[in-house]
């Protein structure tokens, strides 16, 4: 363990290129078919990734390696309050128009996810904020648990609205371990948990897509063609690659059934074209990441580096187990991209700035 966290910066920078360059590779063999089909191009996606994704994912994350901590503090609160602007700008004329979801902010060619960025934003403040000085975050009800509540209830409301359900359960957890690591009364955590899971009932039970998802879930083969298409689908593609796989490049489901492949249900195309043993080598890759985020916690110099390392870590390490875990059967279908692997630029800047983040507090914090 002492080894670990003595290393923690390389390890962390070590799996995060690990990650990327695998992912770029998974991500053209996935997205290869979608590009010819809907572009006439089959680089287009990996094109889009490696352009927009890691060209300014790779600016964020020196620049999240670099920037002071304590100037980093000293924004948080605005960098939070400017994030929540964007969340309400995605109802707005900017919003881009992609049916029935507002997720994204579009200037002319340029989309970006406000959500996504969130995951960064909220922990930070979290962070800070428990780590003040002059305030009883931890122990005053009206200091602490209720100011916590209400920026919770804030956000929760404009992320239902979107709607970003898979975003809001792992940002709002990842704040809850946070916001208990940092030493709140144990009956705060029983309030925040019973509220939690209260309006996860009332969201599921209102929205008819998530109960549908749920019961689908509970009764998988009652609708093997309709609600249950994705997950029966998805458990064949990750049955057909066996213990080796069938080969990289060689899936053919990504092609023939497999719903959303460069995205959604990447993990699946990973266990066909490299079986049983290379996705054990993916978790393996996520659990190294995360349990290095959360020793190298344990010798943090300050609470705030401590704070927002495993912040960082439950963020990342949530969004993996959801992703991989729904593609599986284990929960229901969430619609939640895997970590430097799935399409999408915004996620991508948003991991790299993290992981930027998290190297610079294990040199300086």
């Amino acid at each position: 363990m002492h080894a670990i966290a003595k290393r923690a910066d390389i390890i962390i920078i070590a799996i995060c290129a690990t990650l990327i360059v695998l992912g770029m590779a998974i991500l053209a063999s996935a997205s290869s078919h979608l590009g010819t089909i809907q572009f006439g191009d089959p680089h287009h996606f990996i094109r889009h990734q490696f352009i927009f994704g890691f060209g300014a994912g790779i600016v964020a994350f020196f620049g999240a390696m670099f920037i002071p901590i304590k100037f980093l503090k000293k924004i948080a609160f605005i960098l939070l309050l400017l994030n929540i602007v964007g969340l309400v700008l995605v109802f707005t004329p900017l919003g881009g128009d992609f049916g029935t979801a507002n997720r994204w902010i579009q200037i002319g060619d340029f989309q970006f996810q406000p959500s996504e960025i969130l995951k960064i934003t909220f922990i930070i403040y979290i962070a800070t904020w428990l780590t003040s000085k002059g305030k009883d975050r931890k122990k005053d009800f009206t200091e602490g648990l209720l100011p916590f509540l209400i920026i919770c209830a804030i956000i929760s409301g404009l992320l239902f609205a979107q709607p970003a359900t898979s975003i809001l359960v792992i940002i709002m957890f990842s704040a809850l371990i946070v916001y208990f690591m940092g030493g709140i009364k144990l009956s705060f955590v029983a309030i925040m948990g019973l509220l939690g899971i209260v309006a996860l009932g009332l969201i599921t039970v209102i929205t008819p897509y998530r109960a549908e998802r749920v019961l689908s879930f509970l009764n998988p083969e009652a609708d093997i063609r309709g609600a249950g298409f994705h997950r029966n689908q998805a458990l064949i593609t990750i049955g057909s690659g066996g213990l080796t796989g069938v080969g990289y490049g060689r899936s053919t489901l990504k092609i023939d059934s497999l719903p959303e492949p460069a995205g959604d249900s990447i993990f699946a195309v990973i266990a066909e074209e490299f079986g049983f043993l290379g996705a054990i080598f993916f978790i393996t890759l996520y659990f190294l990441l995360v349990y290095t985020g959360f020793v190298s916690s344990t010798k943090a110099r300050t609470d705030f580096g401590r704070l927002t390392l495993i912040g960082f870590s439950s963020i990342i390490g949530l969004q993996a187990f959801i992703h991989i875990a729904s593609v599986a059967g284990i929960i229901p279908i969430t619609g939640i991209p895997l970590p430097f692997i799935s399409f999408g630029g915004t996620a991508l800047v948003t991991f790299m700035a993290m992981t930027g983040l998290m190297v610079n507090v294990v040199r300086n914090a």
